[in-house]
């Protein structure tokens, strides 16, 4: 089914409303306790099943309520650009969508898309960055998250960074993150992307579509 993206992004904009803070460490416990936030894309429906999760298992209503609103928003927001990514020429949906490491195809070429807030701990400035996009690219591969999700094949890195520090916020500005998208696949040119070796006789193609406010 399509995706709704205007009311995905409003969904999403409730979430501005507190302070992003994990609390503590993604874990598959409490992945499990909170894997509600796949069925639901309703705000305020998804809050309630945090109440009723946290009194029910007896958890921190505040570390709760954090770690299960951080799963649900980069969900979600992550569902909206895939689908973003798939209403465009040249694009078509991942046959199985259960297969972690292919979200779509572009021009033949298989990618799994991540969309990453531009990392404080790299230790660069957002325009050294620009000028050293293989230099990013191979960090980000570098210091991914350790989860489910963790792999070394090809991936689209979606790069938001804005001006007041407060990136995390651009992963719920899905008109603006669709209008990034959309340049960089109609200019999209297979010999424009960054090839590496991560593996021995194995070849990743990847690339950094910037969203910078």
């Amino acid at each position: 089914m399509a995706i709704d993206l205007k009311y995905i992004e409003n969904q999403l904009q409730n979430r501005w409303k507190y302070p992003y803070k994990w609390g503590r460490k993604q874990n598959d416990l409490w992945d499990d306790y909170t894997n509600f936030i796949y069925k639901t894309p309703d705000w305020e429906k998804v809050v309630n099943l945090m109440k009723l999760t946290a009194e029910a298992y007896e958890l921190d209503k505040h570390q709760l309520f954090q770690y299960a609103a951080n799963r649900w928003y980069n969900f979600w927001s992550a569902q909206a650009i895939e689908e973003i990514f798939c209403q465009l020429e040249g694009v078509i949906p991942a046959l199985n969508t259960k297969n972690r490491l292919v979200d779509f195809s572009i021009h033949g070429i298989n990618f799994d898309h991540k969309t990453s807030v531009f990392p404080k701990t790299y230790g660069k400035t957002i325009i050294y960055a620009q000028k050293h996009k293989r230099e990013l690219i191979h960090w980000l591969y570098k210091n991914q998250s350790q989860e489910k999700r963790k792999h070394l094949k090809n991936r689209l890195f979606i790069v938001v960074y804005a001006e007041n520090n407060e990136h995390w916020k651009i992963k719920a500005d899905l008109f603006f993150l669709k209008n990034s998208i959309q340049k960089y696949v109609k200019n999209f040119h297979s010999t424009d992307l960054e090839k590496f070796e991560f593996e021995k006789g194995k070849s990743t193609l990847t690339d950094v579509i910037w969203a910078l406010k």
